[in-house]
């Protein structure tokens, strides 16, 4: 079986063809819901009972009590001294990236503001943290250090004053480097749990986990099926799908460069895409033995294999132009531009979760130590939502002070069009006011 499909917007059969790649249902499986809304039921009614049952059962954690579920301060700590330490030189690097662009995002968009007009009536705008959130951090097939940076920092810059983090543990092993993150990033309590427990945990609260006012992190079809059932009760970031990397290329960049970034979401899961479009068939061609030749040497070897197979697509575009103009239908997570002149292109590119321009720009540099977040829309809904910022650990409350003159004016407005809907209480609420 060939590595990864080919295809050509030339070919006859394209439309029907691309349609068949993009295809990816969000919907999860019958016996997964109704498994989660078991779980989320029961933790809400029994708490931290449930909690220790189904991470006894699923995690294979045996824990007298939550107590030891709970890692404390002082073990983050000993996490980050006992790490290498260029681990920890790394952490802190990519740390102090992250926090920097995120104050830049505070001070762009986070800041409350207000004004008054000519009758001396205010208006504005408040802008404040949320009091509590909760973070999930994923942790079965691989630990993620990186996801607690980008969950946590935006919180902790958006002036969150409880930060809660669970992450499963199978086996009881903790990752030292997770916790590290932890320290590094401001986490205020975390615990060792995971799956639709710990979501329905945070949710609803239980006499150990507090009641978080909104969740935020990737997990697997558990988790992605929990936080859709208990929204409304807390607010979520997102439904996350699988990974996804689109490049576009001129032929500029050296094919094993290429070949690498298409491997790096692939590596994720088997259900990862990663796609290649440019106008050059031989630079195509190039790339796709630049992959035959790096494959084997990769010891997720198997899932990036099974992934290309399955999603993955090497497309062969009339231009440039044209190449843009589908990612803008694929509207992808993660989108490179390793082009000549990247600047070039991008002002054509309408939707992507995040846009990486330049050969020596990988999408790798931005999951880890870019600066921006690495929590992106999935599943071409970068249409319509944004990366995880510091926008998302806050609200917003309208501010409105009317004068004694304003409300002369604002009242008889208000006041004509109360009577119009039939809300005579509303209207006499104006009117009183009215000299």
């Amino acid at each position: 079986m060939t590595l990864i499909r080919q295809l050509s917007t030339v070919a006859a059969d394209f439309a029907a063809e691309f349609e068949r790649l993009r295809h990816w249902s969000a919907e999860t499986d019958a016996a997964i819901e109704g498994r989660v809304k078991d779980i989320l039921a029961d933790v809400q009614a029994r708490g931290d009972a449930a909690v220790l049952d189904y991470t006894a059962r699923f995690d294979r954690v045996n824990a007298p009590g939550m107590a030891t579920l709970e890692i404390t301060q002082a073990e983050l700590q000993a996490a980050l001294a006992a790490i290498t330490p260029a681990q920890r030189d790394a952490l802190q690097a990519a740390a102090k990236r992250v926090r920097a662009y995120h104050e830049r995002q505070l001070q762009a968009s986070g800041q409350s503001w207000s004004y008054r007009d000519e009758d001396g009536t205010l208006l504005g705008q408040k802008v404040t943290p949320l009091d509590r959130v909760g973070l999930y951090v994923p942790g079965g097939k691989a630990a993620y250090p990186s996801s607690v940076l980008m969950n946590a920092i935006p919180a902790h810059v958006a002036g969150v004053q409880d930060i809660i983090m669970v992450v499963p543990t199978p086996d009881g092993v903790r990752n030292p480097l997770v916790l590290a993150a932890a320290a590094v990033a401001g986490v205020h309590r975390a615990f060792t749990i995971g799956g639709a427990q710990a979501v329905a945990a945070l949710a609803y609260g239980t006499a150990t986990i507090p009641r978080v006012d909104k969740i935020t992190g990737p997990g697997n079809a558990y988790v992605a099926s929990a936080k859709k059932h208990v929204f409304g009760q807390v607010g979520i970031d997102m439904i996350a799908g699988p990974s996804e990397i689109l490049i576009i290329a001129d032929g500029t960049t050296p094919p094993d460069w290429v070949a690498m970034d298409l491997f790096s979401q692939a590596e994720h899961d088997e259900l990862a895409q990663s796609i290649l479009l440019s106008p050059d068939a031989a630079y195509l061609e190039a790339v796709r033995a630049s992959m035959e030749k790096l494959l084997p040497a990769l010891p997720r070897e198997a899932t990036i294999r099974a992934s290309l197979q399955g999603r993955g697509a090497l497309i062969h575009t009339r231009s440039m132009e044209e190449a843009c103009e589908i990612s803008n239908t694929i509207a992808p997570e993660h989108l490179e531009i390793s082009a000549a002149e990247p600047g070039r292109w991008e002002p054509l590119l309408r939707h992507a979760g995040a846009i990486f321009m330049g050969a020596y720009t990988s999408e790798s540099l931005g999951d880890y130590c870019a600066g921006p977040n690495h929590v992106l829309p999935t599943a071409s809904t970068a249409r319509f939502s944004s990366p995880l910022g510091v926008y998302d650990f806050q609200k917003r409350s309208s501010l409105i002070e009317v004068s004694a003159e304003g409300a002369q004016v604002l009242g008889r407005i208000a006041s004509e069009l109360a009577h119009g809907e039939g809300l005579q209480a509303h209207a006499r609420a104006a009117e009183l006011r009215l000299r």
